[in-house]
């Protein structure tokens, strides 16, 4: 089927990697099967009607058998990073499945992502049974490609995130050894240059090969070079040997989302250096024709989406974007910027009309319909610390246009009759938004108005100040929701 495609199997389509991966060969004309164990986690992509879909476990003989049926190439890129119990004894179980499968179905070629890691050292559980899974593939009969990358850098990926979230939370690092380790980190759309092009390897090629980007760094320079790129002030680092990696575990699930089953894995796997012992794939695979992409510019590819000035675009939503390192559905909740939202939701009797125009002529002369004092207060505050304050108001009383200025906040988008947004221009250790918005009732009689103020926090300072003016939300935003329903119903009957 070259000239139409192959038919892929593709094992671990709704994680970091396969979920970047599978819109991908589509793209390039395959047929691609997908083997998951929750078919659902698939549901609001778009590409997902484009597949064939087999629900099934791996552990299960009979659903790999099913699934491996006139498949040319099969993806393995399922791990138990985090599972409890003797993950190593059940990942070598499905290794030899999925393998023994692959070989009584005549599949040409198998394709694995394991992990970088030190040769002739001991290795962590995670490391030593990934590279368990890669003897396993290798030696199934099947031509097999083990592609070893390190730390991947994009948006959703777990050594990503940790890196994000430690640099952001922390303004002093007080760290363990492994600071100091020297890592070889690669871009996602790297890692997918390399996984693309396994399956277009002659057959004769059954090895592992090392895949990394060009630069090498300790940890901590990791760490500082997210710094930079994200607008914030270098961390000093200091290396504490009184650390171990199970406290090291605790203490970065302390101080990050990351969960404590995912962060002890991957701190044991970095108590070595980690980059490439050899270049070998250069020959099998070339690097892509711009280059391998540099630490840093992967980093800023990460952030490029949280720096678009929409919300929609800058957190994370149901859609896939075309870029690697943009967010997907199927990304854990952790994953990405940090974000902080208040939602309040109110039913009006008052007509979608009505409720419209109090919202759009919110400001002003008008006010924010809660707690005049306080909002009076922080625009005093905005404007002694340097910034715009409240008494720019607002050009017209009744009608706003995108670019205008609302007391502290700027029109950044709106659907006349339905939506507003609005950017907030006071100084905050972030960025925010607050929308508004009136909709009919099912019911067809009265509105329902929706609020949701969205916050960007920039660094400790950005998750202190939220946290901060957290009791406050409760007055400010919830007698903003009442009021403005209750006015809107007020203006209708008069």
């Amino acid at each position: 089927m070259r000239g139409g495609g192959m038919r892929i199997l593709v094992t671990g389509a709704t994680g970091y990697i396969g979920g970047r991966l599978v819109p991908r060969l589509l793209e390039a004309g395959h047929e691609v099967r997908v083997l998951v164990r929750r078919p659902e986690r698939l549901r609001d992509v778009p590409w997902s009607a484009s597949l064939d879909v087999v629900a099934g476990d791996l552990t299960d003989a009979s659903a790999v058998d099913a699934a491996m049926r006139d498949i040319d190439a099969v993806y393995y890129l399922v791990h138990s990073m985090g599972a409890k119990g003797d993950f190593e004894a059940t990942e070598l179980e499905i290794a030899r499945t999925v393998g023994e499968a692959a070989s009584r179905h005549g599949v040409r070629r198998i394709v694995y992502l394991g992990g970088l890691h030190p040769e002739g050292r001991p290795l962590s559980r995670h490391l030593r049974s990934r590279a368990a899974v890669g003897e396993v593939l290798l030696g199934s009969g099947v031509p097999t490609i083990v592609l070893q990358a390190g730390v991947v850098i994009g948006s959703g990926s777990t050594s990503f995130e940790m890196i994000r979230h430690l640099t952001e939370v922390l303004p002093y690092m007080p760290a363990p050894r492994w600071v100091r380790s020297f890592i070889q980190p690669i871009a996602v759309r790297d890692v997918l240059h390399y996984l693309i092009a396994a399956i277009d390897v002659p057959s004769d090629v059954n090895r592992a090969f090392d895949i990394g980007g060009p630069d090498i760094h300790r940890y901590g320079q990791l760490m500082n070079g997210y710094a930079v790129e994200a607008g914030l002030p270098q961390r000093p680092i200091a290396a504490l040997p009184v650390l171990t990696p199970w406290l090291a575990g605790q203490w970065v699930n302390l101080v990050t989302p990351i969960p404590r089953r995912l962060a002890v894995p991957i701190i044991e796997s970095l108590q070595f250096d980690c980059v490439m012992h050899n270049h070998d794939i250069d020959a099998v695979i070339p690097p892509p024709e711009e280059g391998l992409l540099p630490y840093r510019t992967a980093v800023r590819l990460a952030l490029d989406r949280e720096r678009v000035g929409e919300v929609e675009t800058s957190w994370r939503n149901a859609e896939v974007a075309g870029a690697p390192s943009d967010p997907l559905p199927s990304d854990p909740d952790w994953a990405g910027h940090m974000v902080y939202v208040d939602e309040r939701e109110r039913e009006s009797r008052a007509t979608p009309g009505a409720l419209w125009r109090v919202i759009e002529g919110v400001g002003g002369e008008n006010g924010w319909y809660s707690f005049p004092l306080a909002w009076a207060l922080r625009g005093w505050i905005d404007k002694l610390t340097g910034g715009v304050g409240l008494r720019r108001g607002r050009l017209d009383p009744e009608t706003l246009h995108v670019g205008d200025a609302v007391d502290f906040w700027r029109v950044e988008a709106i659907e006349r009759g339905a939506f507003l947004r609005l950017r907030a221009e006071m100084r905050v250790p972030g960025r925010a938004w607050l929308e508004l918005s009136a909709e009919p009732l099912p019911s067809g009689g009265g509105a329902r108005y929706r609020q949701r103020a969205v916050f960007f926090p920039k660094g400790l300072a950005g998750r202190l100040y939220w946290w901060g003016i957290l009791p406050f939300h409760g007055v400010i935003f919830s007698g903003m929701a009442n009021r403005i329903t209750a006015e809107a119903e007020a203006d209708e009957r008069a």
